[in-house]
């Protein structure tokens, strides 16, 4: 039996999403994160040493990191869906890009601008505060905010006359990128990127994702 090791609040939304998509038997066990520190519980180095989520149990195999889950189910249990063959060596070029751009490029400024929007807002002597402050924003000006200027339009083009990133037909690609681009339209005003809005709306119309929902809630993002 696959079971899926889920924390509140993670990407591992998306790998439910996979499951619901795959039509596999599977069960879920969630864990809590930490109501003062946001961490994940202790419980989950019991399933992997390094205590994170999403994990997945298939038997005694232990896989993590969701580009290696996605990977796994997809072939294990897809049975050719959900990926292209590399008889269309393009269309396969390209999911592959897409499966490790969301974690590889896009997520670190996504976290980075993450922590530093919420640096100033955190409990500290007032007299450091200005400081944090000052700091938070420089980077933000000078490297986080000009990096995500440059990766959203290069998203919004790559979605310009396509239903999905790979046209057409939704993919794993899609699903590992549901996250990053999810977290994307809870943050920030995507007004400027109406093909990046438009997708987002997409995976959240879709009936596989309600079946997400209601089985682990709806994905919420801190800040």
């Amino acid at each position: 039996m696959l079971t899926l090791h889920h924390l509140e609040k993670s990407r591992s939304h998306r790998i439910v999403w996979l499951l619901e998509l795959l039509g596999v038997e599977y069960q879920i066990k969630t864990y809590q994160r930490d109501a003062k520190t946001l961490l994940a519980p202790a419980e989950l180095k019991a399933i992997h040493p390094l205590g994170k989520s999403p994990v997945l149990t298939d038997g005694d195999r232990v896989i993590a990191e969701s580009g290696a889950l996605i990977d796994y189910l997809v072939e294990v249990y897809g049975q050719g869906r959900l990926q292209p063959g590399k008889d269309n060596l393009d269309a396969w070029v390209d999911y592959r890009y897409w499966l490790h751009y969301a974690e590889g490029s896009l997520m670190p400024w996504l976290l980075m601008n993450l922590v530093f929007t919420q640096i100033p807002k955190q409990p500290m002597p007032f007299f450091i505060k200005p400081v944090a402050k000052g700091i938070s924003g420089k980077v933000l000006e000078q490297l986080v905010t000009p990096n995500l200027n440059t990766h959203l339009p290069f998203i919004e083009q790559q979605l310009e006359g396509k239903r999905w990133l790979l046209g057409e037909q939704l993919t794993a690609a899609d699903v590992q990128m549901s996250f990053p681009l999810q977290a994307v339209a809870a943050r920030m005003d995507v007004k400027a990127y109406p093909n990046l809005a438009a997708y987002v709306a997409r995976i959240q119309e879709e009936p596989s994702w309600q079946q997400v929902i209601a089985k682990v809630g709806p994905l919420k993002f801190p800040g």
